[in-house]
């Protein structure tokens, strides 16, 4: 398929650039895969479409503090840092980018705080924005990460047009995400209030968890229009053998298995047995699901909507059909739906 079938038009306004007052109330549209037909609902209705013994599957990745504002030394030029990852915990080594970049040269050192509660020095350029950094740091870990937390602010997409507030450190995370490491929210899975959850246990619904350490390769745009071209950014992630089990169990009892968000069923996806189930992983996937594709574990997903020409929307467009995810696109458009991290949902059967 070609980049510019994913093409539509989507107004500026129906990005989300707050979310919904409660977690659950969201909109849901429901988008059947075989006939196409479409439901409009309200989040927490997701409740009528599972029962006993249907599995979730879900990314309890944990969102952490990864834009940081410092001041570089001599000049004290301000410096945007975005933490992408830990190459080392032990060296403090961290793989970064910077902002202005043209700046920022090996040798320099950072400061950060207004005691200086971090200094780090650039060690290595990695790419024109990218850069490796060494944080000059005596304490423990907790320490170190307990400064982060102070210092770090809720990285927020950039096409969000505002400044991260204390709302967002608690909405921009999963009500579910226990393991560190994401730069970016798995989205989907923001529509989860506990009172909801409860009731879909209560309903004999069992969560799979999966962990996807999102990283900012989720909104890099795609520039090759053969997509056979485009190379995804490799991303960590852990399957544990409980969540094979409890995932292979309702694929057995040909029960429904949901993937909640793309960064779920890229996880599962990235591990099929030879026998098409899941199977236990630690490892990095750079897979790039687009149509026509063969799924393998889940039979039912939910996800947000996504923006014009994005790797997400050419996965769910793999998952619930091309044409029928493409008008349901057009009627999100026309019904005014929310788009994009903080915006409404949809649920594919």
């Amino acid at each position: 398929m070609k980049l510019s079938q994913f093409k539509f038009d989507l107004p500026e306004s129906l990005i989300a650039h707050n979310p919904s007052e409660q977690r659950d109330e969201a909109r849901l549209m429901v988008l059947d895969r075989k006939t196409g037909a479409i439901e409009h609902k309200i989040f927490k209705d997701v409740l009528g479409y599972f029962g006993d013994k249907d599995v979730m599957i879900l990314n309890n990745t944990k969102v952490f503090p990864a834009r940081l504002y410092g001041n570089k030394e001599k000049t004290g030029a301000t410096i945007e840092v975005f933490l992408l990852r830990e190459l080392n915990r032990e060296l403090r080594l961290w793989d970064v980018l910077v902002d202005p970049a043209r700046k920022i040269r090996v040798g320099n050192k950072l400061y950060f705080g207004d005691d200086d509660l971090l200094v780090a020095e650039v060690v290595d350029n990695t790419t024109s924005r990218g850069r490796t950094i060494r944080f000059l740091f005596d304490g423990t870990d907790e320490e170190f990460r307990r400064n982060i937390e102070i210092l770090g602010e809720t990285p927020l997409p950039k096409y969000i047009k505002r400044k991260a507030t204390a709302e967002d450190k608690e909405r921009y995370q999963t009500i579910f995400a226990k393991k560190e490491g994401a730069v970016a929210a798995p989205t989907a899975g923001l529509h989860f209030s506990r009172e909801l959850m409860k009731r879909l246990e209560l309903k004999g619904v069992d969560f799979a968890e999966v962990t996807l350490h999102v990283g900012l390769g989720t909104f890099r745009a795609v520039e090759v229009e053969d997509l056979t071209k485009h190379k995804m950014d490799s991303e960590q992630f852990i399957i544990e053998q409980k969540s094979v089990n409890i995932v292979n169990k309702a694929i057995e009892n040909k029960q429904k298995v949901c993937a909640v968000g793309t960064t779920s069923m890229r996880a599962i996806e990235s591990a099929v047995s030879a026998g098409r189930e899941l199977k236990a992983a630690n490892d990095w996937t750079s897979k790039f699901i687009f149509p026509p594709y063969e799924f393998s574990i889940a039979n039912s997903m939910i996800t947000n909507f996504h923006t014009p020409e994005s790797t997400l929307l050419m996965m769910v467009a793999a998952f619930g059909g091309y044409d029928h995810v493409m008008k349901a696109y057009e009627v999100a458009v026309k019904e005014k739906y929310r788009f994009y991290s903080y915006g409404d949902a949809m649920l594919i059967i």
